[in-house]
């Protein structure tokens, strides 16, 4: 199992581009941090539709031939981490479709909180589905003419779909980004020359050398075609801000700028804050690489003591297919991190993270420090304890498998083997952002989700798509699959 949440995805766009394709692709490689399990990209070519996707990592799914291939001056792309729907090519985005108004690419980065009841109206009134991801739900519902006995447009379906989505979609003639009315999940936009650019995050313009404009505002439709960008806000009446901060702390590359905070500099400020609410008597801080890379340098810098890499990163570890636990303890750890064992040895150790969901991963890394020769390991978490599940696209667990919602911290410090456990308070983690409390979503640690949502529907339409994945959805009545749920 792994210990650390899982990205949902990546989307990124350009229209006007003669190369769009691999301006697509290089947006794609940098923001393949958020998804790891497939990436695709759809071209536009003075209507024509070409697309390349495929399971794997950017870098494995695309080369020359294949971009060579995607001819057009529109694209669209995505990497993908499933947190909704299998982990199948089938799944893999962007989803594409023909409809009345013609073809259409959707790229989605987020997760709908009323999926199981859309999809139901859907199937009833006739619709198909080819995947079990939620952003097929967008994609059915833009291909409708009519809602309500009124034409449809892009506006009234961003109002029927709910919960955390940033979206950007391909039409024959326009490239439009789209962003839920509580901007749970960041999208950008820049420009290459002339040309527009949408993206997750700004380290993807960086790669392609387009210039940052602005964040795309909660609510706010772009849609760009040959008369330039036109905005329009598709929820007018105020919502309140919910962007998730777990994208500060973990998800973000630290050369991202979100809100106008560079998530480099908020990162060390978290390690300031919890260096101020938990002063230790150590020897040396080391950071879990990469992610407690950055707090951990900002404890260092708060408190004086020496900041050392003691943690050296494999950054080329891939699948193993040898069982080496007859052999050697913890090889999965050991086998992405390696210990200087001189730089800890009769040392007092604080080790720096950026989080523990279930905690094996930590418990290995504590003895691996203690087997080294460790004189106290102190372990140090850069937010506060995860109590709660992500219904809006990210993979923490439910409540059964998160650490902190089941023990204590004490409890969790026994297991870890430490000698001391602390986590960053709330107000020190919103703290470290410049940014004001009800800017955040906060459901993972404080419980309070912005958009509701049913635990008993979403288990069920979790189950009836897992049905689906096995084969067996079409052949189980709703009788069985209660009595599957129960």
């Amino acid at each position: 199992m792994h210990d650390y949440p899982k990205h949902y995805c990546g989307v990124f766009g350009v229209y006007g581009h003669a190369n769009a394709a691999e301006l697509t692709y290089y947006g794609l490689y940098a923001l393949q941090h958020r998804g790891q399990e497939s990436a695709g990209i759809v071209t536009s070519d003075h209507g024509e539709f070409r697309e390349h996707k495929r399971m794997g990592l950017v870098s494995q799914i695309f080369n020359a031939d294949v971009l060579r291939g995607l001819t057009g001056t529109m694209a669209v792309g995505h990497v993908r981490y499933s947190t909704t729907g299998s982990s199948h090519l089938r799944n893999a985005q962007p989803l594409t479709g023909t409809g009345k108004r013609g073809q259409i690419a959707i790229a989605h980065n987020g997760n709908l909180t009323n999926a199981a009841q859309l999809r139901e109206q859907l199937e009833e009134s006739g619709a198909i589905f080819q995947t079990t991801v939620d952003s097929e739900i967008i994609l059915h519902l833009l291909a409708q003419p009519c809602l309500d006995g009124a034409e449809n447009n892009l506006i009234q379906t961003v109002r029927r779909i709910e919960g955390a989505y940033s979206l950007v979609i391909m039409t024959e003639q326009e490239l439009i980004g789209v962003r839920d009315p509580h901007g749970f999940r960041p999208l950008c936009l820049g420009k290459v020359g002339d040309a527009y650019v949408l993206a997750s995050e700004t380290c993807a313009l960086d790669l392609i050398s387009a210039k940052y404009v602005r964040d795309i505002e909660p609510g706010e439709i772009v849609v760009i075609d040959k008369n330039g960008l036109r905005s329009i806000q598709a929820f007018p009446e105020h919502t309140a801000r919910a962007f998730c901060i777990f994208e500060y702390v973990y998800f973000a590359r630290p050369d991202s700028t979100i809100a106008n905070r560079n998530v480099y500099k908020v990162r060390v400020e978290m390690g300031r804050e919890l260096a101020k609410e938990h002063p230790i008597e150590a020897d040396i801080v080391i950071p879990v690489p990469d992610s407690g890379n950055c707090a951990a340098l900002g404890y260092s810098l708060q408190s004086g003591i020496p900041y050392e890499m003691a943690f050296v990163r494999n950054h080329y570890v891939g699948r193993s297919f040898l069982q080496p636990s007859q052999l050697i303890r913890d090889f999965d750890v050991r086998v992405k991190l390696n210990l200087i064992s001189e730089l800890v040895r009769g040392k007092r150790v604080i080790v720096v993270d950026d989080s523990i969901v279930r905690g094996t991963t930590c418990k290995a890394r504590v003895n691996n420090l203690k087997e080294a020769g460790a004189k106290e390991v102190h372990v140090l978490v850069s937010c506060p304890p995860h109590m709660n599940p992500c219904v809006y696209g990210i993979d923490f667990p439910d409540r059964s498998k998160l650490m902190a919602a089941n023990h204590s911290v004490d409890e969790i410090r026994a297991y870890l083997n430490a000698d001391s456990l602390a986590y960053l308070s709330q107000e020190g983690m919103v703290r470290a952002t410049g940014l004001p409390r009800h800017y955040f979503c906060m459901a993972c640690y404080d419980g309070k989700y912005p958009v509701s949502y049913d635990p008993a529907v979403d288990k069920q339409v979790m189950e009836r798509k897992r049905a689906r994945t096995e084969g067996l959805g079409e052949a189980m009545t709703k009788d069985q699959l209660q009595t599957r749920l129960l």
